[in-house]
């Protein structure tokens, strides 16, 4: 998302706006090892057979490179690894100012260079999301997105914060510019034209789950505006129309996939979206999960109820509108400060309660944001996203944990269960009418396990570490 926050921008306008924790009575069911049932009201992601699917996996890009190296960056080795961990998802950045470069002139090359990741992806078994990135508007900007050619400013000023890029998209030109994306006729037109192109390719690719129509979309303040109220604003009058214009381009030339549409970042800060229906039968909810403070270097704090805030706010429209929810971005910056392992327990028990899967920021082989290190290695708190999850549930799941798993069988064939790497191996034990009633993981590399049920059974499947 960012390296830095800008304080003054966001957390002294959100600090008013975010909700309170709620007390012990109302509060959201704390962290905890034990299987938690799917959140009331949000319907789970489901796959062509119905199966239940849980995602796990990370950001992959390349922002560096652009014309012809770009994605460059991007290899094999980024989806062999991310399923040698046992991850099965990744979410993909490409940017529009590639794929058009000059308006009406698409870019082959770069068409082709998707292709062959989303090949490599499904030669791992990876589902991808392909989301359409943008970081403060694009290229006029000093950034990726939208092209030049899209970007209109009326004359309005732009001083570079290289310090604190976030703070970028508070200048005048950069809000400007979103006014025109959202209403010139003409570009309404021309980024619809540019979906047609990108998800008339690659429809029907076996590794494609899904679209990320925008990626932390933002939008001008009106003088006198305070941040919440402008998102909300923004939100339901230009996202919400903004994500119908381009569901009916994609669905000009792909009726199968998954749309994922997005919140303005403001929701991390606890904010409730203002994001209305979107006209689509296969939405998905697809906030970021990301704490002003900690993007600023801070170390997680427990006790301010940061987490518990976000949960109950960004759960209220996947409750409403009926859609599931797939968190597109999450992780801190310096994940080794002293409190980082107590996030990573945290965060993940809030994201298992109510989402269908999530993207870590980002799989890259260094420091910074990166996964894992120059050797491969999990950095510091990271391998803590590594651990057993159902991959896909043949039925309706009941409740669920890395431990444990229990569902209602129906007939969408088996279900399939991810273990990570284990120096000690895992043992797996079923229950119900379901088999292999019982089944020894070596130590050694992630394995995939399938149960078979009857249909209608009622299957309880437990996962522990050998020896324990």
């Amino acid at each position: 998302m960012r390296t830095t926050v800008s304080a003054l921008l966001l957390a002294a306008l959100l600090a008013a706006a975010a909700p309170a924790p709620q007390g012990a009575a109302g509060a959201p069911p704390g962290p905890t090892a034990a299987a938690t049932a799917p959140a009331a009201g949000i319907p789970p992601l489901t796959d062509e057979r119905g199966r239940t699917l849980t995602l796990r996996g990370w950001n992959v890009e390349d922002k560096t490179h652009r014309g012809d190296a770009a994605l460059s960056a991007v290899t094999e080795r980024h989806f062999r690894d991310l399923r040698a961990r046992g991850f099965n998802f990744a979410r993909l950045l490409v940017f529009w100012d590639d794929l058009e470069p000059r308006r009406g002139r698409y870019s082959e090359a770069y068409l082709g260079k998707i292709e062959r990741i989303l090949d490599w992806a499904h030669r791992y078994d990876i589902r991808v999301v392909v989301d359409a990135h943008q970081d403060v508007f694009g290229p006029a900007f000093g950034h990726r997105g939208i092209p030049e050619w899209a970007t209109r400013t009326d004359g309005l000023p732009f001083t570079p914060h290289p310090d604190d890029w976030f703070a970028e998209y508070f200048e005048p030109a950069v809000q400007r510019a979103f006014t025109h994306l959202y209403e010139d006729r003409d570009l309404r037109r021309a980024q619809a034209a540019m979906w047609r192109v990108l998800a008339g390719r690659l429809a029907g690719h076996p590794a494609l789950l899904g679209y990320d129509l925008i990626n932390e979309p933002m939008g001008e303040l009106r003088e006198g505006e305070d941040l919440p109220t402008a998102a909300r604003r923004i939100e339901r009058d230009h996202l919400t129309p903004l994500y119908d214009r381009l569901a009916d381009a994609v669905r000009s030339v792909d009726r199968d996939s998954w749309l994922f549409v997005e919140p303005t970042p403001i929701v991390g800060e606890g904010v409730p979206t203002g994001l209305g229906r979107v006209d689509d039968p296969k939405v998905v909810y697809a906030p970021h999960f990301y704490d002003t403070a900690m993007e600023a270097g801070a170390d997680y704090d427990p006790s301010a109820g940061w987490i518990e805030a976000y949960e109950a706010a960004v759960t209220r429209y996947p409750r409403t509108y009926r859609v599931p929810v797939v968190v597109g971005e999450w992780g801190p910056l310096n994940n080794a400060l002293p409190n980082m392992g107590r996030f990573y327990r945290d965060a993940l028990a809030s994201l298992d309660r109510y989402s269908s899967g999530w993207a870590g920021y980002v799989w890259c082989y260094g420091g910074g944001y990166c996964a894992v290190d120059e050797t491969g290695a999990f950095r510091t708190n990271k391998e803590r996203t590594a651990a057993p999850y159902a991959e896909a549930v043949a039925g309706r799941v009941l409740s669920r944990s890395p431990e444990r798993l229990a569902y209602v069988a129906g007939r969408g064939g088996a279900t399939v269960l991810s273990l990570p790497p284990s120096a000690h191996g895992w043992r797996v034990t079923v229950e119900g009418r379901a088999w292999p009633r019982a089944q020894s993981v070596p130590p050694g590399p992630s394995v995939r396990v399938r149960v078979h049920a009857v249909p209608g059974a009622r299957v309880t499947v437990a996962v522990t570490p050998s020896g324990s």
